[in-house]
Parts: structure tokens; sequence; C-alpha cells
């Protein structure tokens, strides 16, 4: 295994999680990566402290926004810039297992299934594990993450040598959401690793939301995005709200 993955990590005010997020990807098994941060305009210390860390690791690039655009636009940028084998993403705050990029290979090896995705636990704030693990389903279809996004930023693997680079809708919630289905057009269905791989960290602000920003986000996802007619957008977002909330339980 000597092909190159590329990670991809928007930031934003990310200066106290950052370096715990790189660390985990400096200790993973499989060492051939370039991890591409696009920082979002931050203003608080983040580039200082990635700029630290790239002094002694030249896999690291860091690339800085002129203005906060949104987390689609920091991660389409890091797809464009990236020219791995393979594709994956981490957020600033969350955490691989050292044996991430290893498995997520092997099983695309192993399958010959090209976008594979994997469980993980959840932590709050302060890395407790307060909540259940994730568990993902052994395999999705494009119909399947319609009624509910089972696929995270933090675990999923695609391999873009098969499968080509494809980008986010240009929204400020869903983008990760709409890649994921973009790429299930074109295949059956994504495969599901069900043994924990990574940590998310959920943080204060992701608890408050209110469910009925969430609805009305996932609606206009479904008909601005996808173009779903009125009764299949009223299909699927009924399947959310059942299967979604689901999966913030404690």
């Amino acid at each position: 295994m000597n092909a190159l993955v590329s990670i991809i990590t928007p930031s934003y005010n990310s200066a106290k999680f950052i370096a715990e997020t790189i660390q985990s990807v400096q200790n993973q098994t499989y060492q051939n990566w370039e991890m591409i941060i696009v920082d979002d305009g931050s203003s608080d210390e983040t580039e200082s402290v990635v700029l630290s860390i790239i002094q002694n690791d030249n896999r690291i690039q860091f690339h800085k926004l002129s203005q906060n655009s949104g987390p689609a636009v920091a991660r389409n940028t890091g797809i464009e810039k990236a020219s791995g084998d393979y594709m994956t993403f981490i957020d600033a705050d969350d955490i691989w297992f050292p044996t991430f990029i290893e498995n997520n290979i092997k099983t695309i090896q192993k399958t010959g299934i090209p976008f594979v995705f994997s469980s993980y636990k959840r932590a709050n704030g302060q890395l407790e594990f307060v909540y259940s693990d994730f568990i993902v389903p052994h395999k999705v279809s494009y119909t399947d993450i319609l009624k509910s996004n089972s696929i995270s930023c933090l675990t999923a693997f695609v391999d873009i040598k098969k499968l080509g680079k494809k980008y986010m809708p240009l929204i400020r919630k869903r983008q990760d959401m709409g890649l994921w289905l973009n790429y299930l057009k074109v295949i059956p269905f994504a495969h599901g690793i069900q043994e924990t791989q990574a940590i998310y960290r959920i943080r204060e602000n992701s608890l408050s939301r209110k469910k009925s920003d969430l609805i009305k986000y996932q609606w206009q996802f479904y008909r601005e995005v996808e173009k779903l007619n009125v009764f299949q957008s009223l299909y699927y977002i009924l399947h959310w709200m059942y299967r979604g909330f689901m999966k913030y339980r404690n």
C-alpha cells in the first residue's frame, strides 16, 4: 500500500483543538498522506498553531481564505488541491484512531467498493464519552442517505482514482450529504465498517440547534439541491425526522 491519501480539514477558530486533530493524523500507522488545512477566515490563533506544526512536517499544507465563506467553500478548496488516490475528511476538532487510514484502504481493496465509511465514538468538548457510539449500517444507498445521513465527514473515505473528484454544493448546511449523494448516484452503495475508528466531538453549539431550523435546512436541501418534488420531499423528511434525530440520543 503506497497510494497517497489526501486529508481535507476545514478550520474556523479552531486553535483550541486543531493541534490534537493534527496529532491524530500524524499518529496514523499509514504514513503516505497529505493534509490540506483550509482556514475559513479565523480570527483566533489557528494560523499560528498550524504554522508552528508545519515547520516540522511538510506533508501538511495550510491555505487561508480571504473571508469567511462557509465549510462547503473550505472543503471544496481542499478537494481542488487534493492530489491523492484517496480522499477523506476530518474537521479541526475531531480525532482518528491510529489505524483509521490503514483499515479503510484495506477495506476498499478487500471489498472492491470505492466508497467506505465507519462507526465512531461521540464525546463532549472535553473528550468525555457521555454519548453512545454511533454504529453505521453495513451499507447505504442513495435513497438510504436521503432518509438519514449515516455517513459522517469524520469517516468518509473515497477512492477518487476510481470515482474522480466531486464537489460539495455551495450551501451552509448539509453540504457533506450533497457530496455523498453525488457519489451514490454512480455506485450502488457505500460500505459501512461497524468498528469505531474515530471520535466525533459534539460541541455545545451543536446540541443547541433548534429542531425547526434543522427541518428547514433539510427541506431546502431536498427541494433546491436534489430537486425533489413536494411529495418526494415530504416522504423523505418524515423518514429523516424519525431516523435523523435518533442519532443524537444519549
